[in-house]
């Protein structure tokens, strides 16, 4: 056993838990993190996945701040932005649970809902854009798909409100509400040509060896996802997490037809490199509308929701609905013809109401077709951000 002289002691770094929407994080300002990890790569990512607790072969982060699942392993870096018209950059960290990375390729939608708090309260704001009562409007720079938001926080007496009665399926207790909206929510990803619907089509045929040939919607808005129909893939889209998470085939067909669908959208150029690429994209199924009960026991009603949609976020059905999935929906929603809008009614609509394990989400987009391209200037939702705890993380000073 080494001599306790020669062991390094813990380190501390400021850092703040946060739940926004239904995801939480560990948030850093870019100025507190050590030195090294003040610039992207090895030593920002190993100090990362020390702080979460992975790659842990138990599957339970309990070496960590992670909490052994898609939507709680996560970590989010805040800079003030050197971009015009903007306050603050939002770099968002994807840490896998069991391997040993962290996914850079794309967006939280729901922890974009907690950044302009941080970012109010940590000084990344000016001053001057924040009111003594009301509404501060924070520009956020996502800086991993190069993407506006733009978070509506309130503001009493200075501070920012976050105790309120909005309610947030998927999240237990009421909060404030926060408006988000993400700006030309199509990416623009490497890889991904630009286009929002990098096939050309708004419906291929996708080809799934050994899971079979289906309709799919693939698009670039939000995150890239692909979107299939439940009855095609032997579900009915009123499933909760137990109908699939517990089910390795079931696991292994949706990252099958993840990985293949990754391929036809020219975001990957070879099937391994689906594996280094957990987070995006997302794979959903959707459903027309139906009776079901949610994971709280809440019932939910076919005239409650315009669709059904499930959809699966690091490998496991996620319990609710991604944030960036959810401007994905509403964006293929508002364009007659894909498998999103049809599972809708096929009408053209500018917002949606969908449901999901935990219950509905609305989210709205408006899209127009210009020069022959389908164009969605923004997708609005309202999530809920809070503080959970503040202070310092602390890692092994030799992690990193």
């Amino acid at each position: 056993m080494a001599h306790a002289s020669q062991i390094a002691p813990q380190i501390k770094i400021a850092a703040t838990y946060m739940r926004g929407g239904t995801s939480k994080g560990v948030f850093f300002s870019l100025t507190d993190l050590p030195e090294a990890a003040q610039v992207p790569g090895p030593a920002r990512d190993a100090l990362l996945l020390r702080v979460i607790g992975s790659p842990d072969p138990y599957d339970k982060q309990i070496d960590g701040m992670g909490g052994a699942t898609s939507s709680t392993s996560k970590t989010v870096i805040l800079s003030k932005s050197t971009r015009a018209d903007h306050d603050v950059d939002y770099l968002f960290g994807q840490v896998s649970i069991d391997k040993p990375f962290v996914d850079w390729s794309g967006n939280c939608g729901n922890l974009s809902a907690a950044v302009g708090s941080f970012a109010i309260s940590n000084g990344l704001v000016d001053a001057s854009r924040i009111p003594h009562n009301g509404v501060a409007v924070v520009r956020v720079w996502q800086a991993n798909i190069g993407k506006t938001i733009i978070a509506h926080v309130p503001i009493t007496n200075g501070e920012v409100q976050e105790t309120g009665d909005f309610e947030l399926d998927g999240v237990t207790f009421p909060a404030a509400e926060v408006q988000v909206e993400f700006m030309d929510p199509a990416a623009e990803e490497e890889g991904g040509g630009g286009s929002m619907f990098p096939t050309g089509n708004l419906v291929d045929e996708l080809e799934v060896p050994g899971v079979g040939t289906f309709k799919a919607t693939m698009i670039n808005a939000g995150i890239p996802t692909i979107f299939v129909n439940a009855e095609d893939i032997g579900y009915t889209g009123t499933e909760l997490q137990g109908a699939i998470n517990g089910d390795p085939k079931a696991l292994l067909m949706f990252e099958t037809i993840r990985a293949y669908g990754a391929l036809r959208m020219g975001l990957i150029s070879n099937l391994e490199e689906a594996a280094k690429r957990q987070h995006t994209p997302k794979v959903a199924f959707v459903a027309r509308p139906a009776d079901y009960v949610s994971s709280s026991g809440k019932a939910v009603a076919a005239a409650d929701v315009d669709l059904l949609v499930r959809a699966l976020s690091m490998g496991k059905l996620h319990h609710a609905m991604m944030g960036t999935a959810a401007v994905a929906i509403g964006t293929a929603a508002a364009i007659s013809g894909t498998l999103v809008n049809l599972a809708a009614g096929g009408v053209e609509r500018n917002a949606v109401r969908f449901g999901h394990p935990s219950g509905t989400l609305r989210v709205g987009a408006e899209a127009t077709f210009e020069n022959g391209e389908w164009v969605v200037k923004k997708a609005i939702m309202s999530r809920s951000a809070r503080v959970l705890m503040e202070g310092f993380v602390r890692v092994p000073g030799d992690s990193f």
